[in-house]
């Protein structure tokens, strides 16, 4: 093995960890395949490709989390396939400098969003309560209510993946935060919840890059190899780690990926 894919391969592993754990792994392969001399469109494609081992190994290491979620998984995926597709479109047929623009906003609002979050669950929940009782509801419209509100998430997974197939840095981030505003739950059914939902966008558009994109090979194995074992380990990091200290600590590591995008 030469040494830029045993680098590669170890970068792989590094990026699968903080992939599964925060949802960063792009801010630690992209510029790997960029440092083994890689072009930044190649890289790009050839990091799409190799980081669906992430979800390989996170959805093969968070079982006991994702157990009870399929229905739910199974609308966010779908959301999520379709903006990826999208997402891997524009990415082949449009420059990608005009989006590369906003990048660093998106990450860094994503990364606000998940730091304030008991804040704005609390600003929310006072503003429920100071609403007046409402009157029973006819047969079927507490059901419809809770069809609208799925409907609302996935319209916005949709939009995370359309992100996801087209650039996908700090993706995992921005999902993390939204989902965790969604209920009510343990941060690691989230976390894994999140990392099949923007697995499902990374694959779609890897499979479009496979076709129509550069992809170099021997980096997109060596990558996705190491990105397979670090995935794997990372849920059982985040089952043991204590919610509120692992929170902040992805939401910093967001504002330090958006200030990385910000300034390359």
């Amino acid at each position: 093995m030469s040494a830029e894919l045993a680098w590669l391969l170890l970068a792989g592993v590094g990026a699968g960890l903080t992939g599964s754990v925060a949802g960063l792994a792009s801010l630690v392969s992209y510029p790997s395949l960029l440092a083994a001399g890689l072009p930044p469109v190649v890289a790009n494609v050839t990091n799409t490709v190799a980081m669906f081992g992430v979800t390989g190994g996170t959805v093969a290491g968070s079982r006991r989390e994702l157990r009870g979620q399929g229905r739910r998984i199974a609308w966010l995926a779908l959301a999520s396939f379709l903006g990826g597709a999208v997402g891997a479109a524009l990415l082949l047929t449009t420059p990608a400098e005009a989006f590369e623009t906003v990048v660093p906003w998106l990450v860094g609002a994503g990364a606000v969003l998940l730091l304030l979050r008991d804040r704005i669950r609390a600003w929310a929940a006072a503003r429920a309560a100071a609403r007046p009782p409402r009157q029973a509801s006819p047969a079927g419209a507490e059901e419809r209510r809770t069809l609208a509100r799925g409907f609302g998430w996935g319209v916005i997974v949709f939009v995370l993946g359309i992100y996801g197939g087209y650039f996908g840095a700090g993706v995992g981030i921005i999902a993390l935060a939204v989902l965790v505003l969604e209920r009510t739950e343990a941060l690691a059914i989230t976390n894994a919840v999140k990392n099949v939902a923007t697995g499902v966008a990374n694959g779609t558009a890897a499979i479009a890059y496979v076709f129509f994109a550069p992809v170099d090979w021997p980096a997109a194995i060596a990558l996705g190899a190491g990105a397979v074992i670090g995935g794997f380990l990372g849920p059982a990091i985040v089952r043991v780690a204590p919610e509120r200290p692992l929170r902040w600590l992805v939401g910093l590591a967001g504002l330090g990926l958006a200030v990385h995008l910000a300034t390359q």
